[in-house]
C-alpha cells in the first residue's frame, strides 16, 4: 500500500518509509506488530493530536531523529489516510522473503 495523497516531498516520505519499515521489522521481531496496529487503530481518533504533539516537541525529538521525518511522520498522523497507511506498514512486512521466515 502506498500513500501518495500527501504534503510530504518524496525525499522526506521515503525517509519516513524507511524508519517505519525499521520500526516495524523489529516489532515484527519481537511480535508485537499484532499490538501496535490495535494501538494505531485504538488511537486513530487522537491522531490529528498525535501529530500536534510531534510538531511541538519538534525542537526536542530533534536530537533523536532528522526534523524532516518528525515533520513527515506528524502529516501521516494528521491525516486518516496516512494512519491507515502506517497500520498497514505496521502490519505487513516490506519484503515477501519477511513472510516466510516469520511462518517457519
Amino acid at each position: 500500500m502506498e500513500f501518495t495523497d500527501h504534503e510530504v516531498s518524496a525525499d522526506n516520505l521515503n525517509a519516513v518509509r524507511q524508519r517505519v519499515s525499521g520500526w516495524s521489522a523489529r516489532l515484527r521481531a519481537i511480535g508485537l506488530n499484532a499490538l501496535a496496529a490495535a494501538f494505531l487503530d485504538a488511537a486513530e481518533p487522537l491522531s490529528p493530536l498525535g501529530a500536534q504533539l510531534l510538531w511541538v516537541a519538534q525542537p526536542t525529538l530533534k536530537l533523536f531523529m532528522p526534523g524532516e521525518e518528525i515533520d513527515g511522520l506528524a502529516q501521516l498522523l494528521d491525516d486518516p489516510a496516512g494512519v491507515a497507511w502506517l497500520r498497514k506498514a505496521m502490519i505487513e512486512p516490506d519484503d515477501p522473503a519477511d513472510t516466510k521466515k516469520a511462518s517457519l
